[in-house]
C-alpha cells in the first residue's frame, strides 16, 4: 500500500479529533479535565469505553495470538463479566459515595498516607508500562509501513504521535475524551467488520462457510483442562475476573470516565453494558484471527515470526488500498482511544495523589498551569518508555501486558481488598515494604513453579497470588482495633 495514502489517512483522522476537541474543550477548567464536570451521558461513556477497553493490543495482538493460544482467551473474557459485576456493585458505589476525583484517595481515607502514595505509585507504574505497550503496537505499524519509507527514526515517530495526543487532550481532558472515544470505537469496530468481509471474499466463501471452517479448525479451541497448562480454563476464567477488577475497577484511567457520569446508577449501567458488549466484540477479534491464519495458509503467505504483525501484513500488503485505509484508521482509533485516556489519568493521579493539587492554596489559573506541566511531563515519560520497549519486543504484546499487570496491579488488589473487606487498623508505615516484597516473591515463585509444584506453570493467575501475598502482609501488619 502507498505510504503517502496511509499518511494522509492518519492526518485526516487526526484532524477530525482536533475538531471534536475544539468543540468539547471550550470553557474547560480543572473539574472539566479531571471529571468532565460530572455531566457525561452514561451511554456515551459506555460506548466509548468499548474502544478504550480494547485498545491497539486487542486490535492487533489478539488476532495474532490465536495461532498460539487458539480461542482460550475467551475464558478470560467470560471472567471479565464477573469482574465488571464486582466493580458495579462494590467499587463504584464506594467511589461515588466519597465523590472521589482520584480513586486512590480512598486508600488515604481508609488506610493512611503511605497506603495512598503506594497505591498511586503502582498505578502510575502500571499505566505508564501498559499505555506504552499499547502505543508501541500502533507506532510500530506506522513506522514499518509509512515512516521507514521516509527514513524517519522510530523515536521521532513516537514524539509526533504523542504530541498529537497531547494537543487534543491538553485543555479538555476527560470532557474531550468521552466524546472522542465514541468516534474511535466506531472506526475500530468498523475496521474489524470490513476486514472480515474482505478476507471472506478473498477466500471465496460465504459467511456461513467461514464460520464453519473456523469452528471446525484447531483455532476455535476454548477449553483447556490440563491443570498445569497456563491456558487451563478455570485459571483463565478467574484470572479474567481479577484482571477486569484491577485493570478497570482499580485503574484511574477507566474509572475516571465512569466518575464523569451524572450519578451512580448511570455508571453502573455503563459497566454492565460494557461487560456484555465486550464478550461479543472479543469473540469477533478472535474469529478475525482465525480467519487471518486460514487466509494466510490458503494464499501461501508466510506467518510473521512476531504474530502481532500478521493482521497489518495481510491487510496492508494483500487486501488492497481501501482495506488498508480502513485498517489504518481502525488501528489509529484503537491507539488514540487508549493513549488519550491513559495520559489524562496519569496527569490526574500525579496531580491529585502526589502533588495534592486539589489541596494547594493556589488560584484556579495557577492550578491549571501546574496541571499542564504535569501533562507535558507524562507525555515525555511515555515517549521514553515506548522507545525503550521497541528495543526489546519479541513476543505478543497482550501476553506481556497481562504478565506485567500481575506484578504491578497485585499490590493495588491487596490494598483495596484489605480496605474494603476488613475493619482492622493498619500499621501504615509498613505498606511500601509489603508492596515491594509481594511482587518479588511472586517472581521467585513463578520462575521456580515447575520445579517446586510438580510441573505447574503460572499464567495470568499470578495477579491473584500477588494480591493474596499483599493482603497477607497487610493483615500481619495490622491490629484488631477498628478504623
Amino acid at each position: 500500500m502507498n505510504p503517502q495514502l496511509i499518511l494522509y489517512s492518519f492526518l485526516t483522522y487526526t484532524f477530525l479529533l482536533f475538531v471534536i476537541s475544539w468543540f468539547t474543550s471550550r470553557k474547560s477548567n480543572n473539574e472539566s479535565f479531571f471529571v468532565g464536570n460530572r455531566k457525561s451521558p452514561w451511554f456515551v461513556v459506555a460506548y466509548g469505553m468499548v474502544g478504550a477497553s480494547l485498545s491497539g493490543v486487542t486490535f492487533i495482538s489478539v488476532p495474532g495470538w490465536v495461532g498460539d493460544t487458539q480461542f482460550s482467551y475467551m475464558m478470560v473474557v467470560f471472567g471479565y463479566v464477573l469482574g465488571y459485576i464486582a466493580i458495579a456493585t462494590i467499587l463504584l458505589p464506594m467511589y461515588y459515595r466519597l465523590r472521589l476525583t482520584s480513586i486512590y484517595s480512598y486508600l488515604e481515607q481508609r488506610l493512611g498516607f503511605w497506603s495512598h502514595k503506594t497505591g498511586a505509585f503502582y498505578f502510575l507504574i502500571s499505566r505508564i508500562i501498559g499505555a506504552s505497550f499499547r502505543m508501541f503496537l500502533v507506532i510500530n505499524v506506522l513506522q514499518i509501513f509509512v515512516f521507514d519509507n521516509y527514513h524517519v527514526p522510530f523515536a521521532l515517530t513516537s514524539v509526533i504521535f504523542m504530541l498529537l495526543i497531547l494537543l487534543y487532550t491538553f485543555k479538555g481532558g476527560i470532557k474531550t475524551i468521552v466524546w472522542t472515544d465514541t468516534l474511535q470505537t466506531t472506526f475500530m469496530l468498523g475496521a474489524v467488520v470490513f476486514s472480515l468481509v474482505i478476507i471472506v471474499q478473498g477466500l471465496g466463501l460465504s459467511f456461513s462457510e467461514i464460520i464453519g471452517k473456523v469452528f471446525d479448525s484447531d483455532y476455535s479451541r476454548i477449553v483447556y483442562t490440563d491443570w498445569q497448562d497456563p491456558k487451563n480454563f478455570i485459571k483463565q476464567f478467574f484470572s479474567g475476573a481479577f484482571i477486569a477488577i484491577v485493570m478497570t475497577g482499580l485503574d484511574q484511567d477507566m474509572m475516571q470516565k465512569n466518575l464523569s457520569c451524572k450519578k451512580l446508577p448511570d455508571a453502573q449501567k455503563n459497566m454492565i453494558t460494557l461487560s456484555i458488549v465486550l464478550v461479543f466484540v472479543n469473540l469477533m477479534f478472535l474469529f478475525l484471527g482465525a480467519a487471518l491464519f486460514i487466509y494466510a495458509g490458503s494464499k501461501g503467505i508466510t506467518i510473521p515470526a512476531l504474530t502481532d504483525n500478521l493482521f497489518p501484513t495481510i491487510v496492508l500488503q494483500h487486501l488492497g488500498a481501501v482495506a488498508g485505509i480502513v485498517f489504518i484508521i481502525g488501528i489509529i482509533s484503537a491507539a488514540y482511544s487508549s493513549a488519550d485516556g491513559a495520559l489524562t489519568a496519569l496527569t490526574t493521579s500525579f496531580s491529585i495523589d502526589l502533588l495534592r493539587l486539589d489541596k494547594l492554596p493556589y488560584d484556579e489559573a495557577k492550578k491549571i498551569r501546574l496541571r499542564k506541566i504535569v501533562h507535558l511531563s507524562m507525555a515525555a515519560l511515555l515517549i521514553l518508555v515506548i522507545v525503550a520497549f521497541s528495543a526489546i519486543n519479541n513476543e505478543a504484546v497482550i501476553s506481556k501486558l497481562f504478565t506485567i499487570a500481575g506484578y504491578t496491579y497485585g499490590p493495588l488488589l491487596g490494598l483495596f481488598t484489605f480496605g474494603l473487606f476488613t475493619q482492622r487498623t493498619l500499621k501504615d508505615r509498613w505498606v511500601p515494604l509489603i508492596a515491594i516484597l509481594s511482587p518479588i516473591i511472586c517472581y521467585i515463585v513463578s520462575e521456580n513453579s515447575i520445579q517446586w509444584f510438580n510441573g505447574y506453570r503460572f499464567g495470568f493467575e499470578l495477579l491473584i497470588l500477588n494480591g493474596m501475598l499483599t493482603f497477607t502482609g497487610l493483615f500481619i501488619m495490622s491490629n484488631k482495633k477498628k478504623y
